[in-house]
């Protein structure tokens, strides 16, 4: 359970939480397991020589630490080869849950930053708007960072982000510091695209997760959706 946490908040897919929460039981000789994963909950039951249990963890947050997911799959593979017992393995798990491997801030901007700049040259922008759209994305999902400690709510968040990447995009552009606005509000705003909850909600859909695959997939809309009118209500004032 604690496995199929670490892995689900950090953006793992569903049907790749319900695999490895069976195949640890099975190392350790629950052979009868049954595990469903939705990306608020994770129920799951062990049959055994006792009397059937049964057990549920709530999901409230979730990010993007690919890094923990790989990590957890690394103590799985060790428990299922036999390398570690289950009090290690508890051990390992509890370490990693408390673990926070996440890139401090001014990496992220800065990471942010150059990103928006190459995504603005990939979609055949001029090179004469590369530092103005990454001052614009830097800002901007410096501004996501900031906002989302004060407003759980990711929609809220992305919406307000998008709107300082339109403003100030449209700034650079009026004070003719930047020539292609629509250039520079798209590799700006790729920085808050939701492309890993995407990938998951097609795979899970594939997989034949219809309820994990059609939140995720909601959730993907929404922020897509966030993010437009956030640039809509700037180009507004056009």
């Amino acid at each position: 359970m604690l496995a199929g946490k670490i892995m689900l908040q950090s953006g793992g897919e569903t049907y790749r939480v319900e695999d490895t929460m069976m195949r640890i039981a099975a190392a350790f000789g629950i052979v009868n397991s049954h595990s469903y994963v939705t990306p608020t909950g994770i129920i799951f039951s062990a049959e055994g020589a006792e009397p059937t249990k049964t057990k549920l963890i709530r999901i409230s947050t979730r990010s993007t630490d690919l890094k923990k997911v790989a990590m957890v799959n690394s103590i799985s593979r060790r428990i299922t080869s036999g390398e570690i017992n289950l009090d290690d393995a508890l051990i390992h798990l509890k370490e990693l849950d408390a673990l926070d491997v996440t890139f401090p801030f001014m990496f992220q901007a800065a990471a942010a930053s150059i990103a928006s700049g190459c995504f603005m040259i990939m979609f055949m922008g001029e090179w004469v708007d590369f530092i103005p759209a990454m001052l614009t994305g830097g800002v901007g999902y410096c501004g996501f960072l900031y906002f989302h400690r004060f407003i759980p709510v990711k929609f809220f968040s992305e919406f307000l982000a998008s709107f300082i990447i339109g403003l100030l995009a449209l700034i650079f552009v009026k004070t003719g510091l930047g020539q292609q606005l629509d250039k520079i509000i798209i590799g700006s705003v790729m920085t808050l695209v939701p492309g890993l909850l995407v990938t998951n909600a097609v795979r899970d859909l594939m997989a034949g997760h219809l309820v994990s695959g059609l939140s995720k997939g909601a959730e993907a809309l929404l922020t897509a959706f966030a993010i437009g009118s956030g640039i809509a209500v700037v180009l507004s004032f056009l």
